[in-house]
This record gives structure tokens, C-alpha cells and sequence, in this order.
């Protein structure tokens, strides 16, 4: 399992655009998106860069977590809420 900070996401369009990038790289992934702490759990065979590659393209910078709060948006979300 990999957990990912996505700090700009703020919407439920921001959790699916997620959903659909880690899905684009694996399609056969279970990925739980918790907005409110701006947390991607992934479980499947993509590696943590991989992912952090994928979101950052499709424009969610990610971290891996560590257990400390994700940093803050450094922009507003995509659709300029947040």
C-alpha cells in the first residue's frame, strides 16, 4: 500500500480527477481518497514515485506520507475552489 499527500485537492472533481490518474497507470488499483486530510491510500503494483510522476502530471502535487499533516494548497484547486 502506498499513501500519498495530494495538497491541492479540493472538490470531489479533484478526488476523481485522482482516482482517474492512478487508474490511468493502473487500472486494477483500490484507490480511497480522503479529502478532508487530503490522503490517497493505493493499493496495487504501481511504486510510490510512479504515482507521484502521474498525479503531478495530471496536476496534484504529491508527497508520500510520513503521518504528519499534508502542507498546505500551494493553489487554489481545479476548479478555483479551496
Amino acid at each position: 500500500m502506498t499513501e500519498l499527500n495530494v495538497q491541492n485537492m479540493t472538490c470531489g472533481h479533484c478526488v476523481s480527477a485522482v482516482t482517474r490518474a492512478v487508474k490511468a497507470l493502473d487500472p486494477q488499483a483500490d484507490v480511497r481518497v480522503d479529502l478532508g486530510s487530503k490522503r490517497v491510500r493505493v493499493e496495487g503494483r504501481s511504486r510510490a514515485d510512479e504515482l507521484i510522476r502521474a498525479l503531478g502530471a495530471a496536476g496534484y502535487p504529491a508527497l508520500v506520507a510520513d503521518g504528519t499533516a499534508a502542507p498546505a494548497a500551494t493553489r487554489k484547486g481545479c476548479c478555483g475552489c479551496g
